[in-house]
């Protein structure tokens, strides 16, 4: 008789000081599936789904059950009715049978209006239904992870790649796992150590820097015997949440001292990079005339990290644009994005080749800047869809909604109708843009954006602009996190 594997998704991150809170139908129009409707849209994806797929395909023995997976761009808290009906769902699905083993994909950054920390809570009332149950988690390397996470599970991986280009080799070792778990053939027990600080993520990159040389001593952690795993967790600065800050998370097999052991060595390696983690960006101004000089036949990128989408930005700041009008540079520009569904819309009901009065920026809030208001032509319009061409989320399907490409004084500005950062050449491509004719490429994005740009560009220069998810932490106002930790 085959075993009976139940698998959901709760996949959020989110931003405590962003002025936005996010419903149930933003889950619905990003990922929203359960049941056999769930194998096509996850087939051939390098995500934690895709491996899913992929594990029920090579393993006949399993019967693989899809309930509820739901996921969201990350932005501002979500609501307490959304949470409540994507766990009711989540748990209904587990309370129909009595299932072998249980993996759920989940953040470890999500918060809510009314709770910072609703997953501690759904992995409470899953553990209460499933019993003993092996269970199975994996986890973003931005988690806020506390230590009753790690106790009601019997095994967590975390990704270990920023940008994020490994979520499917992360659940395939979590599955891995837990089918020898299911089997008798491991003992995981796990153990946290904190870090007391929280960092910012913008030199977290594991590809070079601090986090590439603790992502590294974590390898070889889980190469030694008796190690089934060992992540170092980044944290995500804009979650106000009792756990926030860096976490070190070790599984060993059958030795929690061990496990215990590891995961302070890690916590005080990373404890130790403090300094390094702290960042001073440039103005916008700055990074545009240092991206103007930077020679090469590649265009040069400026990222707007403060207003990235996938920290919690809200695709509506002005200032890196308005920077951008005054540069005046003589090559050809794109800014890539605002968010304004009325302006997409007033662009298609005027069609292509219409000249617009608009307002880019400043429309959800003005305390980020004041809208650039300016004479704009609409050169085209999409119906936002694509499939992920680079290797963040490969042939993932995308949808940003309708959008529209303006021409406001040679620069051409890409305005959409859902908030998501532009990370891959796809999104451009659907545009009708050649990124070889481009000379400087804007967008709100961050390290992500570096997964499939490094190759496309001569250099890629973050710059320092109001936003919700800025370098400094002292322009916020924490109220959950400890008081304790080092804020800048």
């Amino acid at each position: 008789m085959k075993k009976k594997l139940a698998v959901a998704r709760l996949w959020y991150e989110g931003n405590s000081f962003s002025p936005i809170a996010t419903d149930l139908d933003i889950f619905k129009a990003r990922e929203w599936v359960e049941g056999d409707a769930a194998v096509p849209l996850y087939r051939d994806t390098a995500t934690e789904m895709g491996a899913v797929v992929a594990f029920a395909d090579s393993h006949p023995e399993w019967e693989v059950t899809f309930l509820r997976c739901a996921a969201a761009p990350p932005g501002g808290p979500v609501t307490d009715s959304a949470f409540a009906a994507i766990r009711g769902d989540m748990l209904d699905g587990l309370q129909r049978q009595k299932w072998d083993a249980v993996y759920l994909s989940l953040h470890g950054a999500m918060i809510t209006c009314g709770n910072p920390t609703p997953e501690l809570d759904l992995l409470q009332d899953v553990r209460a239904i499933i019993g003993k149950t092996p269970l199975a988690v994996t986890f973003d390397l931005h988690a806020n992870l506390g230590a009753g996470m790690i106790e009601l599970v019997d095994f967590a991986v975390g990704y270990k790649t920023y940008p994020h280009i490994d979520m499917d080799v992360v659940a395939a070792r979590a599955l891995d796992v837990l089918d020898n778990l299911a089997h008798g053939k491991v003992k995981p027990v796990g153990a946290i150590a904190k870090v007391p600080a929280i960092y910012t993520s913008f030199n977290m990159r594991t590809t070079d820097g601090p986090m590439a040389e603790i992502a590294k001593l974590a390898a070889h952690w889980r190469s030694e015997p008796g190690i089934l795993e060992a992540t170092v967790f980044g944290g995500f600065a804009y979650g106000d949440s009792p756990f926030a800050g860096p976490t070190a998370m070790v599984f060993a097999d059958g030795d929690r001292m061990l496990a215990q052991r590891v995961a302070k060595t890690l916590a005080a390696e990373m404890a130790a990079r403090q300094d390094r983690f702290e960042l001073k960006l440039p103005s916008p101004a700055e990074a545009i005339a240092t991206a103007l000089a930077t020679p090469g036949d590649k265009p040069a990128a400026i990222t707007d990290p403060a207003d990235n989408p996938l920290s919690g930005g809200i695709g509506d700041t002005p200032t890196l644009f308005r920077a951008l009008l005054d540069a005046k540079p003589d090559a050809p520009c794109v800014f890539g994005f605002f968010w304004d569904p009325e302006l997409v819309a007033e662009a298609q009901r005027a069609g292509i080749g219409a000249t617009l009065d608009v307002a880019f920026g400043g429309r959800v809030t003005t305390s980020f800047g004041k809208p650039v208001r300016i004479s704009a032509k609409v050169l085209a319009l999409t119906d936002g869809k694509f499939r992920n061409v680079g290797p963040f989320e490969h042939n993932f399907a995308v949808d940003v909604g309708n959008t529209a490409m303006f021409e406001v004084e040679g620069i051409k500005v890409i305005v959409t109708s859902s908030c998501q950062t532009p990370n891959d050449p796809a999104y451009f491509t659907l545009h009708g843009i050649d990124l070889a004719q481009v000379g400087l490429l804007c967008v709100k994005a961050k390290n992500h954006f570096r997964a499939g740009f490094t190759p496309l560009t001569r250099a890629i220069i973050e710059c320092d602009a109001p936003g919700p998810a800025g370098v400094s932490l002292a322009h916020y106002n924490f109220k959950h996190a400890p008081a304790t930790l080092h804020r800048r």
